[in-house]
């Protein structure tokens, strides 16, 4: 079946227990990253920001206040989003789930099914 599941977990976020569960009921045993305490290197966000197909700004909570503090915007370039979510891990979208080389925000849950 290849390498388990990687989840960017927050256990106070609903749909990261939902998503850990879905995973935990495939029988997938993923590799449970708590972001808020080990943050993602640079290289590892800019990785899966390429697996997500998107820009920075898809990985980005921007509803967070550290968002507008930090005088970022939807127009901010990928270099500051990325520093900026090194610095403040909050500021990274949660349930990121990463798994035979995609990678998806599972917002709603049933998003998983696009790397499963």
């Amino acid at each position: 079946m290849g390498k388990s599941p990687e989840i960017w977990f927050n256990g106070r976020c609903s749909k990261c227990r939902q998503a850990l569960e879905t995973l935990e009921a495939r029988n997938l045993a993923p590799t449970v990253v708590r972001y808020l305490e080990d943050t993602p290197s640079e290289a590892r966000l800019r990785e899966v920001i390429g697996l997500l197909g998107g820009r920075a700004i898809d990985l980005v909570r921007t509803t967070e206040a550290v968002f507008g503090e930090l005088g970022l915007s939807r127009d901010s370039s990928d270099d500051a989003l990325v520093a900026a979510m090194v610095a403040h891990p909050v500021l990274i979208q949660r349930p990121v789930v990463i798994h035979q080389g995609k990678a998806v925000i599972a917002r709603p849950v049933d998003r998983l099914e696009d790397v499963l």
